[in-house]
């Protein structure tokens, strides 16, 4: 499930702490050989620590995200970072040794800024990720040598840490042709132009305002192309919470356009002939499996980490 960003994600991490007992009792009865985990329990190095159990962060972010925050020192662990102002994150790191566009844009570097102070979990996400980092064996992350490897040298050098890519790991089951959901889709598809659908998927857990709803559909109604658009609320949404389309969009839209409000088999739309382009939110999983489909990816990036991952791509210019 896919929970909507915000207190309910805060809360879950709290909750999370609570398991510390059990997962410390739990490892010293099994005794595992290693222990995998994201940024969240930042308490589990040094738990794994005294058991003497091999530990590793598993990152599903992209090196430069976290190369963009420099080396691991106390004082960035503490929240001390000399960039404590959204305009510092506006210019590409000095600690970068080759040319790079990575930085924020302004509406972005004001939204990160949040991330630094505690929140409804009473640990920010920066103290997490600086505590995982600093307390890890290496860090196993969702990336290859063939894509911008030099980012990769870079963060080992940042962190004295071992990092060890992966791979992409694309899904391999694209899905059923017999699936109800693909049945229906795959007919409207069916009728639409080669390469002529821009596919737009903005990930559920990601509440998009009224503002920004319009903005979408201004650019996709100038584009002048049919498009398929999901268009989900986040679980545990109430009926304040407003995703509601432009007025008349769907009367002005209607020859052309599928608003999609459920779930959808993502990699069957992308392998459809019909789909020239996917609008996406910028999470690296879609990153991926964008590029795995080949199509053009224009990219829409909200929240935390999905600006800066859209920086190199589109530098480099894979995306748009």
């Amino acid at each position: 499930m896919d929970l909507r960003t915000g207190d309910t994600h805060d809360h879950l991490k709290r909750g999370f702490e609570g398991l510390q007992q059990e997962v410390t009792w739990f490892l010293e009865e099994e005794s595992p050989d290693w222990i995998i985990y994201d940024f969240a329990p930042y308490w589990l190095p040094s738990v794994a620590d005294g058991l003497g159990i091999s530990h590793a962060h598993f990152s599903i972010v992209t090196p430069w995200f976290i190369a963009f925050w420099g080396a691991l020192t106390d004082d960035l662990i503490n929240g001390s970072d000399e960039r404590m102002l959204a305009e510092d994150l506006m210019t590409p790191p000095k600690w970068v040794p080759f040319p790079s566009k990575l930085c924020y844009r302004e509406h972005k570097a004001n939204l990160i800024m949040c991330h630094y102070s505690s929140n409804a979990s009473e640990v920010s996400d920066a103290y997490r990720l600086w505590m995982i980092l600093k307390g890890s064996d290496c860090m196993f992350m969702r990336y290859c040598y063939e894509l911008e490897p030099q980012w990769l040298t870079l963060l080992e050098k940042l962190h004295e840490l071992p990092v060890v890519p992966v791979g992409l790991l694309p899904p391999t089951n694209i899905g059923d042709e017999k699936d109800e959901t693909w049945v229906m889709v795959k007919k409207w598809l069916n009728g639409q132009q080669k390469g002529h659908v821009v596919y737009v998927a903005i990930r559920s857990e990601i509440m998009v305002s009224k503002s920004e709803l319009v903005e979408l559909d201004l650019g996709l109604k100038l584009s002048g192309l049919p498009f398929f658009w999901t268009l989900r609320k986040p679980a545990g949404s109430t009926e304040s919470d407003s995703m509601e389309l432009p007025d008349r969009f769907l009367e002005r839209t209607r020859d052309r356009v599928v608003v999609w409000t459920s779930w959808v088999p993502q990699l069957q739309v992308l392998s459809h002939e019909s789909v020239g382009g996917f609008l996406i939110h910028c999470g690296w999983s879609s990153n991926v499996e964008g590029l795995m489909s080949g199509h053009p990816l224009i990219m829409l990036p909200f929240l935390v980490d999905l600006g800066l991952i859209a920086r190199i791509p589109v530098d480099k210019q894979v995306e748009v």
